[in-house]
């Protein structure tokens, strides 16, 4: 997909979103079709479908084969298993996303230590906030990456960037991610980011990505408040076969 392509994405599908947050579209309410869509922002199909299904992985519609895309009835649902699937394209995370730094440095200054990285080696530091529709941090977001596998990172549009995605379209065989779920208690400076107390139990997510070589792609760290929205993870189980 073209960098044009993506940016048409994002706007539809942020556009699509504050007509859902804004109450515009209420819980079940069928939302436009593909074609309706193509036409009202004159964009291909792809772009639109493209869209469409970064809302269902949000948990903000439910899509119906033969019926439709609908409204969902709770807003804010979001599928773990999104944050570790390396097929992802825009955002691990929905919303606005306001990037806080980026900078290259040796591995032995950035907030994350990545494995097997020797310390003089040059890696990417990039910190991200999600902010929710009135302005407020819902989330915060720092990723390393070798700068071998990303030297030109710091030159794509950051805010929508996938960094899964960004390295696969470079030709890094991404072949294993694992994310670690673990309880935080939030510091001062935190705290202050999200309006919280010092002290506030919050969830920080860890996720590591491996190459196929075995070496380190990136670690992404994740601190999550607990708040309005819920994360679950889903198996369809129609393939199962009763062995007990």
């Amino acid at each position: 997909m073209s960098g044009r392509e993506l940016l048409l994405h994002v706007r539809i599908r942020k556009a699509l979103e504050d007509r859902i947050r804004g109450g515009q579209w209420g819980p079940g309410t069928r939302i436009p079709t593909e074609v309706e869509l193509c036409e009202e922002f004159e964009v291909s199909r792809i772009t639109v479908q493209r869209a469409l299904r970064d809302l269902a992985d949000a948990g903000l519609i439910v899509r119906f084969r033969r019926r439709g895309s609908f409204v969902a009835q709770a807003i804010g649902q979001h599928n773990l298993l999104r944050f570790t699937g390396l097929l992802i394209q825009g955002p691990e995370t929905h919303g606005d996303h306001q990037v806080i730094s980026a900078q290259v440095l040796p591995a032995e200054g950035a907030r994350l230590r990545l494995p097997g990285v020797p310390d003089a080696e040059a890696v990417i530091q990039m910190e991200r906030h999600k902010l929710g529709a009135d302005g407020h941090v819902l989330n915060t977001e720092l990723h390393v990456l070798p700068f071998r596998l990303a030297p030109d990172l710091l030159d794509q549009p950051l805010e929508p960037l996938t960094t899964h995605a960004y390295l696969r379209d470079r030709g890094v065989e991404l072949v294993r991610a694992r994310m670690y779920v673990e309880p935080y208690v939030l510091g001062d400076d935190q705290a202050a980011l999200f309006g919280l107390a010092p002290g506030t139990p919050v969830f920080r997510w860890l996720r590591e990505t491996w190459t196929r070589k075995g070496d380190i792609a990136e670690l992404l760290e994740m601190i999550v408040p607990t708040g309005s929205e819920r994360f679950y993870v889903e198996t369809d189980l129609r393939g199962a076969t009763d062995h007990s």
